[in-house]
């Protein structure tokens, strides 16, 4: 077995918006994952022209309550110490600090909880890996100024990183600065706050939110290098690795430029500090030309100026591409599908499951930008059952976090330089995409159902004993012939 190098980053990873909840606590404002409708159809609310951020009074809006993180922080960090975390990634709700946004002064007692959360994963020698934006945009931001398209907020984000950066960065070494920032090609709802009636619809939109988030990601860069030159900075993107269907030219052309637009973009533009040749392309592609968007020289020099350390990336499955219409059998995917795979088993809920697509990637990126690599999302949703002793085998979530691992541990082999492995999820937590309990990723199973009813006791799952001891073993020990 490979041996993972001294200093392997293992934890695992979640989002403040789908598990803290107290979400009008101590002075917290509304995000706009706060305005997401539980329920497998969310996203199909969300991408209604009459969708207008407005709550629906008999629907459920299971990210208020989340699984109570906001209260049981200090109970769920010590279980993430028992199974021997390194690191836990976890996001700074943006509303949390500054409630609307767009205020000049911060919340004191937003602050006060991540100091809090923070010195309790420090006590235990667990390195917070902190996502200054996921998923979690005021919702303020997104009603008044219309999302990411808005330059304004460039500003707002300055301040709200300058905040999170200066308060927490004497204990904190590892930033990232939007999660998932490519997911906006197929879904800017929750990335850039754009809905339907706020231009979702018009490409031109997409591609301006994106540049305006490129350059707020760059000033972050520069912020936290200014403030502790140690601290590293990370860009954050989905990455599904993508093949041809066949070895029609036609496909792989088809393959090459959805690479191109999807894995690629913007992390071409933060790490490499500039637009890539093939832009004029996608931009045209999507009826966008380049006079559409509103990108000064200094905005462009600042992306120049402040590209990221390393890449962080979510990895839960593959796509495959086939354009002539040959194939009619499709598949879902984390905010993508595409057409089915016959090589591959499918989760619960359609991601088709693709371990050495992970090897792949990782060699792919590697190859391209030559930076160190975290994997900081990686997991399976699914249908978990309590025993009657109360017990919950897991042996499906096991079995793929130890392909996934298998994978990393190859990619390791190859050469390339991965820096850790933060699984999604690590304790159950409302679902993104359905806004669910019941599709459940963790090592530790919460008592909550998606009406919101349980006692929000938590039980550790045999995965969890599993992931204690792949940490122990430093990756070693994959077999899950463990005691439960």
């Amino acid at each position: 077995m490979t041996t993972f190098p001294h200093g392997f980053l293992w934890g695992g990873a979640t989002a403040a918006n789908q598990l803290e909840g107290g979400w009008q606590e101590d002075g917290r404002g509304p995000s706009i994952a706060d305005a997401l409708p539980g329920g497998p159809e969310r996203f199909a609310i969300a991408a209604s022209p009459d969708f207008d951020w407005s709550l629906v009074p008999d629907a459920t809006y299971p990210n208020h309550l989340g699984i109570d993180h906001y209260h049981r922080f200090k109970e769920d960090i010590a279980l993430f110490a028992e199974m021997g975390f390194k690191c836990y990634r976890f996001s700074v709700a943006w509303s949390r600090i500054f409630p609307q946004g767009d205020e000049s002064t911060p919340n004191e007692a937003g602050l006060k909880f991540y100091d809090d959360l923070i010195d309790e994963c420090l006590k235990f020698d667990i390195q917070p890996v902190i996502t200054i934006s996921h998923y979690e945009l005021p919702l303020h931001l997104a009603k008044a100024y219309n999302g990411w398209r808005n330059k304004a907020l460039i500003g707002f984000y300055e301040r709200f990183a300058r905040t999170v950066i200066e308060r927490y960065g004497d204990r904190v070494k590892y930033f990232l600065t939007f999660n998932e920032i490519n997911s906006a090609a197929h879904f800017p709802v929750m990335s850039q706050g754009l809905i339907p009636a706020t231009g979702a619809n018009d490409k031109r939109n997409v591609f301006q939110a994106w540049h305006n988030q490129f350059v707020a990601s760059a000033k972050a860069v520069q912020l936290a290098h200014a403030f502790d030159p140690t601290i590293q900075v990370g860009c954050m993107i989905i990455y599904a690795t993508s093949y041809a269907y066949d070895a029609n030219p036609v496909n792989q052309l088809a393959n090459l430029q959805h690479n191109q637009d999807f894995n690629f973009f913007c992390a071409d533009v933060q790490v490499r500090g500039a637009y890539p040749r093939y832009t004029h392309r996608y931009l045209a592609e999507n009826g966008v030309s380049e006079a559409d968007l509103d990108r000064t020289e200094a905005e462009l020099a600042l992306l120049k100026a402040g590209t990221v350390d390393f890449i962080s990336f979510s990895y839960y499955m593959s796509s495959a591409v086939e354009v002539t219409g040959a194939v009619k059998d499709t598949v879902a995917g984390n905010l993508m599908g595409g057409v089915k795979n016959p090589f591959l088993q499918a989760s619960d809920w359609g991601w088709q499951i693709d371990p050495t697509g992970l090897r792949i990637a990782l060699n792919e990126l590697s190859d391209r930008y030559q930076k160190p690599l975290f994997v900081v999302e990686n997991g399976l949703g699914a249908k978990d059952v309590v025993e009657p002793d109360g017990r919950i085998f897991d042996p499906y979530r096991i079995d793929y976090l130890r392909a996934h691992i298998e994978a990393i541990a190859g990619a390791l082999r190859d050469g390339v330089p991965v820096m850790g492995y933060t699984p999604w999820g690590c304790i159950d937590l409302v679902s993104a995409s359905t806004g669910q309990m019941s599709k459940r990723y963790g090592f530790i199973y919460v008592d909550l159902d998606d009406a919101g009813h349980g006692t929000l006791a938590r039980s550790r799952k045999q995965s969890f004993a599993w992931y204690q001891r792949v940490i122990a073993s430093k990756g070693t020990l994959l077999d899950d012939d463990v005691m439960y």
